[in-house]
């Protein structure tokens, strides 16, 4: 049976460090460029972010993801580069077309802040089994219900994504085109939404009734089946982390009482 979240056991150091450790590394990846206003603390954590995918042997799973936003991601540059209110110096030209420094440099920012957060977030998703996460979570006083939320936007898209290729691969049984040109594609695509939709809402029904034949509603006491994992780094970890906000705080209220 398929995974239905982006999670890969390859038993690397990352995958045994403690969930709070990823969370703690997402926060002050956002948090301390953000404070010091600096493009190159963002560049700074996707650097990080990459070694610590490459050590987690999933940083080829990141491809698709910034496939995706990567379309996104350049066409803010050639919208912010051309058009945006302000640009007066020329910085590049593409045939007729002038991109000009102030637009380009202002869709670099937008450009490095996304980076950094899809990257941070594929340390935590790529190399934390939910489970796990959701335990810890739970363990430390959250609602079940939080939990079970937090979970589920985890997987709906890869849950998605597995029903359509099902759906895809029954149609294409019963003779339906579904590869060629863009055309083609879109007019299979659309046969296809109404199924997917229903198959989402039946397997929500489902859940919710696993859910409480499994004692979900319960006001007992709830008891875990693992163990909580966690390794003598994270500790120190965490404490590099939190010092790493704490100093990019201080020097943000330095220079404002200046």
């Amino acid at each position: 049976m398929k995974s239905i979240s982006l999670y890969e056991e390859k038993g690397t150091k990352l995958n045994l460090l403690a969930p709070e450790s990823k969370i703690m590394y997402i926060i002050a990846a956002i948090t301390v460029p953000a404070l010091l206003g600096s493009r190159w603390a963002g560049i700074g954590f996707i650097i990080i972010s990459i070694i610590l995918l490459f050590s987690g042997k999933v940083l080829r799973k990141t491809l698709p993801v910034l496939g995706v936003s990567g379309f996104v991601l350049l066409t803010v540059l050639i919208i912010q580069g051309i058009f945006r209110a302000g640009n007066t110096i020329p910085l590049f030209h593409l045939g007729p077309i002038v991109f000009y420094r102030e637009g380009v440099y202002f869709a670099l920012g937008i450009l490095i802040n996304v980076l950094n957060i899809l990257m941070s977030f594929c340390v935590l998703i790529l190399t934390t089994k939910p489970s796990d996460m959701i335990e810890n979570f739970i363990r430390k006083g959250f609602s079940p219900r939080f939990g079970y939320v937090f979970i589920s936007v985890f997987q709906i898209i890869p849950q998605m994504t597995e029903t359509m290729s099902t759906i895809t691969d029954a149609q294409r049984s019963r003779g339906m085109e579904t590869e060629g040109n863009l055309f083609v594609r879109i007019k299979a695509f659309i046969p296809l939404i109404s199924p997917v939709i229903m198959s989402s809402l039946i397997n929500t029904k489902e859940r919710a009734l696993a859910l409480e034949v499994r004692g979900f509603n319960s006001k007992h006491k709830k008891t875990f089946l693992n163990d909580e994992r966690k390794t003598g780094a994270d500790i120190y970890i965490q404490i590099a982390l939190v010092l790493s906000i704490l100093a990019a705080l201080v020097w943000r209220i330095i220079i404002w009482l200046r």
